[in-house]
């Protein structure tokens, strides 16, 4: 395996560390959601028993204590339970908002290096042809046919390199994707939860205010 990256020339170098990033960077996003993507229904039903009780702080430290946007969303709602009921959900959109693109850090990083890695097979291809062509005419016209393989190995196997970090990438990014988007709608159906919630709170304190 060592053999064939050598032959594949220096261009091989660029592709392995855009392969190594690429990792890093699904890892760390596949961890990061991960942890915030919760089950909201039995989050936010648990949040909802404990202001029942009337205990806000409790609520609050749970929230703070749970990683994800949805814990972020209920505290805001719990922080701002004594506004209006516009400026709770001008705070709810506002903090959703500033969720997304911490969800949606280093996703840039993942698509730009599915984008590069085939050109730079294609640059190694390119390379490899130079190299090859350079021999031809240094040599010709006694020319054998080992003579010909450095060049013709460096420009398949630098194209061939170059696919196999952009697609896994491309498909990393996607499923990223995919993953932020449930996450999201997750977000939209909390917001609708706790507005619901805190609507029958501001009835119930009309009423008893009445």
């Amino acid at each position: 395996m060592l053999d064939i990256f050598l032959k594949g020339g220096w261009l091989m170098l660029p592709i392995l560390f855009c392969s190594l990033i690429s990792i890093g960077l699904f890892l760390d996003r596949i961890f990061h959601l991960h942890r915030a993507q919760i089950k909201q229904d039995d989050f936010l039903n648990g949040i909802f028993n404990i202001m029942n009780r009337g205990n806000i702080a409790e609520a609050i430290s749970i929230c703070n204590k749970t990683p994800g946007p949805i814990a972020n969303l209920t505290r805001t709602a719990l922080l701002h339970a004594d506004d209006t009921q516009e400026n709770v959900i001008k705070k709810l959109n506002q903090t959703g908002l500033e969720e997304i693109p911490r969800l949606e850090k280093n996703l840039t990083g993942i698509l730009t290096i599915a984008l590069i890695s085939p050109m730079l097979g294609l640059l190694g291809t390119f390379v490899g042809l130079l190299d090859l062509f350079m021999l031809i005419e240094a040599n010709a016209p006694l020319m054998h046919i080992g003579q010909l393989s450095n060049g013709l190995w460096k420009a398949l196997i630098t194209s061939i390199a170059g696919l196999c970090v952009s697609i896994p990438s491309l498909v990393g990014y996607h499923y990223l994707l995919s993953r932020i988007e449930r996450i999201t709608i997750s977000m939209d159906y909390s917001i609708s939860e706790i507005i619901y919630f805190l609507n029958n709170e501001w009835l119930k304190k009309e009423n008893y205010d009445d």
